[in-house]
């Protein structure tokens, strides 16, 4: 599976960007649904404990090409 790119917003404001399998991401929205608080969810280069009960959204980047500058 291919990694993705994906910002998870919480409660408070606050913003973690990672880039996870998708695989990976589908196991989280499951998680989001259930009744369990925390989840460890697996990345690229570790993992990081989420609780679930905090977490507002969950945006997925597309990889599609943007029309504009690019560095």
């Amino acid at each position: 599976m291919s990694a993705v790119r994906a910002s998870i917003g919480f409660s408070g404001g606050q913003v973690l960007s990672v880039r996870v399998d998708s695989d990976a991401l589908v196991a989280l929205r499951e998680a989001l649904g259930g009744d369990q608080r925390l989840y460890d969810l697996a990345l690229e280069d570790g993992s990081v404990a989420i609780d679930l009960t905090q977490v507002a959204y969950v945006r997925v980047d597309s990889d599609e090409p943007r029309v504009g500058f690019g560095a």
